[in-house]
């Protein structure tokens, strides 16, 4: 795809369809991971899904945001885009062991095992208004954490963002409660 390709589209979600690519047998057999890198590469299309993100969150009457939690890895990519777009401050959802100073720690199961994520404890002081930002929605494991982490740091979740949501999976049923908006779901 041409990369100014992304221009023209409104759609985000026919967007994100048209570049997503299916590998399947990764990263174990019998599943097919859905590759977003080729979003990412196409600057128009990085424009288009940063803005498609944020627009539930800012309208009049919407739940608005003060922070974006970026989840390690491709969160980061996107939080930074909205951070950028929105003026809003970013912090990062880090993998056990990363963050220099006190973190607090949530661990949580995977499709494939086990995980712990961390966050400063003094990363929302002031009860801040995040929004949490992630490439994927599939069980809702990394997300639910995320929320947990958030809440333990002082802030208050106003909403969570995917580029691509697995809906087989039942992610949005196990973050029931939450303010979830997926552009793309398969």
């Amino acid at each position: 795809m041409d990369p100014a390709q992304g221009a023209g589209v409104t759609d985000a979600g026919a967007l994100i369809a048209s570049l997503v690519r299916d590998v399947p047998g990764f990263p174990i057999a019998g599943v097919t991971f859905k590759d977003l890198t080729p979003v990412f590469a196409d600057g128009a299309a990085v424009r288009v899904v940063t803005d498609a993100l944020a627009a539930p969150f800012e309208g009049a009457g919407a739940p608005r945001f003060d922070m974006v939690a970026g989840i390690e890895a491709r969160g980061f990519v996107l939080a930074g885009a909205i951070s950028y777009a929105t003026g809003a401050g970013l912090v990062p959802i880090r993998k056990a062991g990363k963050l220099p100073r006190e973190t607090h720690r949530v661990t949580y199961a995977l499709e494939y095992g086990e995980a712990a994520l961390e966050i400063h404890t003094d990363a929302f002081a002031g009860g801040r208004r995040v929004l949490i930002v992630d490439d994927v929605l599939a069980t809702g494991g990394t997300a639910e954490a995320t929320a947990a982490l958030v809440r333990q740091a002082g802030g208050e979740v106003t909403g969570m963002a995917f580029v691509l949501e697995i809906g087989f999976l039942g992610g949005r049923a196990r973050l029931s409660g939450e303010r979830i908006h997926a552009l793309l779901t398969v």
